[in-house]
């Protein structure tokens, strides 16, 4: 499941696109049609707990590389600057992962139940007007 997350498809069976666009998540599966908002009102806040958390490992890990390899002068400001932009930009290049992550976890722990299920949606080609 976390892999097919990682690959921004549903973590249940697979299918996509789930993305509208970089930060909007479409309502459900067109493959299975699991909606990705599982009921609850704010959902999503454990998945901005992911965002932010992978975010500041991200600058734990290059400030701390940083300080490593320049040792005994590491450039403070370098690091300091460079770590506002890393915790403006990572938080945008990293939410789609999040709510797919997010949602993957969440149905480790409570696997999906009929409810869960929108009618899945017919391929374009078969539909008539």
């Amino acid at each position: 499941m976390f892999g097919r997350a990682l690959r921004l498809r549903c973590p249940a069976c697979g299918g996509g696109p789930v993305l509208l666009s970089w930060f909007l998540l479409a309502p459900s599966c067109p493959a299975c049609g699991l909606r990705f908002e599982r009921g609850e009102e704010g959902y999503w806040v454990g998945s901005y707990m992911f965002n932010i958390v992978v975010s500041e490992l991200c600058f734990a890990a290059a400030a701390i590389a940083v300080v490593v390899a320049t040792w005994p002068t590491p450039p403070w400001t370098l690091i300091t600057v460079g770590g506002v932009i890393m915790m403006l930009l990572i938080p945008f290049v990293f939410l789609p992962f999040s709510k797919m992550l997010f949602l993957a976890f969440d149905l480790c722990f409570r696997p999906p139940v009929d409810a869960d299920f929108a009618a899945p949606l017919e391929p374009a080609a078969g539909r008539r007007a």
